[in-house]
């Protein structure tokens, strides 16, 4: 049996994506993601000062956080305020990992970035929208220090983007939305820089196992969803009159 995907894409193909930059008006850097049904805000805010590990060494931090907004889907999710979950922990972990990969931090000067992902609407894909998305939210707010006169030169040194590669009753699908997420036997998070060189990959059999020319067909088609993902980041990045 072949699995036929519930919106009609090849296996190849990414769902629609797209940028709304400065869709809030106080932060350095905010984007609404959209990637098919999965819409992530993202923000970046700027302080001055360090954690108490950087204090003094004249560099800079980025922190990421994520949250999934009690409307996010169809059944009420429930706030995560005093305690995090160990999925909600691991997610913004990933995210900051992602995103400090593409910083020479010692041009940000003792700075701390802190990216807020909010999954608004989810249908499989948030950490992956949040980190594309959070990379074009980043670059905003980099700008701005520049224009404010903060900042002489731009600290980013890559981009970065992130896709979901699944494999579902023996063929490889590209970005998985929801019910392809439940259904895969094999679930892969990718995150490549724009030299398509690998900063963090998260690939887990569901059931079964999976065998190395199966990752490799995954790796593949990730690599060229990515691709995908940094030409959509660029185009938006060069809009300078956002709407």
């Amino acid at each position: 049996m072949v699995w036929q995907r519930p919106d009609g894409r090849h296996p190849d193909q990414l769902r629609p994506v797209r940028f709304e930059r400065q869709f809030t008006k106080f932060a350095a850097g905010s984007v609404l993601t959209h990637c098919g049904n999965t819409k992530v805000l993202c923000t970046v805010s700027v302080a001055d000062g360090v954690p108490r590990f950087l204090a003094g060494s004249g560099q800079g931090w980025l922190t990421a956080e994520y949250r999934m907004l009690p409307g996010a889907t169809p059944q009420r999710h429930s706030r995560e305020l005093l305690k995090l979950s160990g999925r909600t922990q691991e997610i913004q972990r990933l995210i900051g990992r992602s995103l400090r990969s593409t910083l020479d931090f010692s041009l940000l000067g003792e700075r701390t970035l802190t990216v807020d992902a909010d999954v608004l609407q989810a249908d499989a894909g948030t950490r992956t929208t949040a980190i594309t998305g959070g990379f074009v939210a980043l670059q905003d707010a980099i700008q701005t220090l520049i224009d404010s006169g903060a900042l002489t030169q731009s600290p980013l040194v890559h981009g970065v983007a992130a896709v979901s590669v699944g494999l579902i009753e023996g063929e490889v699908f590209l970005d998985l939305k929801y019910e392809e997420d439940v259904a895969a036997a094999v679930d892969f998070n990718l995150v490549l820089n724009e030299d398509l060189a690998i900063v963090e990959m998260q690939g887990t059999a569901e059931e079964g196992s999976f065998s190395r020319q199966q990752m490799n067909q995954i790796l593949d088609l990730g690599e060229s969803g990515i691709q995908q993902l940094l030409a959509a980041q660029q185009a938006a990045i060069a809009n300078d009159a956002p709407p």
